[in-house]
């Protein structure tokens, strides 16, 4: 197993879930972990055989390489319990753009939660469903706070729709089938509850089969889809101003 700085953190994926069994697999690690290298440390995807129901071999090589991409040092990705019944096998992981990066503390707003955080999730039928055109399906949600000049910008949705294609064409991650909407949700607080008066957000929402098993471009495309969401300069740049559109 490769492995990434001493210091780094080391989180354990929540197995593969088995919806067939209608709950997770719970086997215990071992050794032939995939590593995500980066500030997110190492992220283990239990291997040991199973008799009555181990993961497919190509659903093992898929999550094996979703770790062997590095993520940019302002992301955090944590690992998620993968959502159940989705399909018969599935996986998922978080991305969140660390507060500090955008210049302010989230509790400035007297919130918790990073202003810009992902989900991808991953989907896998042997069985194979028509319309995702494989045996493999991607599904992400990215949603991103606004900027009050950004309230009603009718081509929001467009350049928000672009943030995922120019990254999976960027990284070269070869795909079929993709679909997704672009929303503007507006949520204002009434009473005694913490948080801004307002949050105007943007969520988007997208699917696609991906070509082949190896995903790590696909990782990585997601990785600067939520960078592109936050606002976050090209890697080595210094960013100047918050997102426009």
């Amino acid at each position: 197993m490769t492995g990434s700085s001493s210091h780094a953190p080391r989180l354990c994926l929540p197995p593969a879930r088995d919806a067939r069994r209608g709950g997770p697999d719970t086997r215990t690690g071992g050794p032939g972990a995939p590593v995500l290298p980066g500030v997110s440390g190492h992220l283990e995807f239990p291997l040991v055989p199973d008799a009555t129901a181990s993961p497919p071999p190509e659903f093992r090589r898929a999550v094996a390489s979703l770790g062997t991409f590095r993520p940019r040092p302002e992301l955090i990705v944590s690992a998620l319990d993968a959502p159940p019944r989705l399909a018969p096998w599935t996986w998922a992981l978080s991305v969140e753009v660390a507060d500090s990066t955008l210049g302010r503390a989230a509790a400035d707003d007297g919130v918790d939660e990073s202003d810009t955080s992902g989900r991808l999730i991953l989907l896998h039928d042997p069985a194979g469903q028509d319309a995702w055109e494989g045996t493999f399906r991607l599904v992400c949600f990215v949603q991103a706070r606004l900027e009050p000049e950004q309230l009603g910008d009718e081509m929001l949705p467009v350049v928000g729709w672009s943030w995922l294609t120019e990254a999976l064409e960027d990284h070269g991650a070869e795909h079929v089938a993709l679909g997704g909407t672009v929303t503007q949700t507006s949520s204002v607080r009434f009473g005694d509850i913490a948080g801004p008066r307002r949050d105007d957000d943007v969520e988007l929402r997208a699917s696609w089969t991906p070509i082949g098993t190896d995903l790590s471009r696909h990782a990585a495309a997601f990785c600067a889809f939520v960078a592109s969401a936050a606002g976050l300069p090209p890697v080595g740049a210094v960013s100047l101003v918050h997102r426009t559109v």
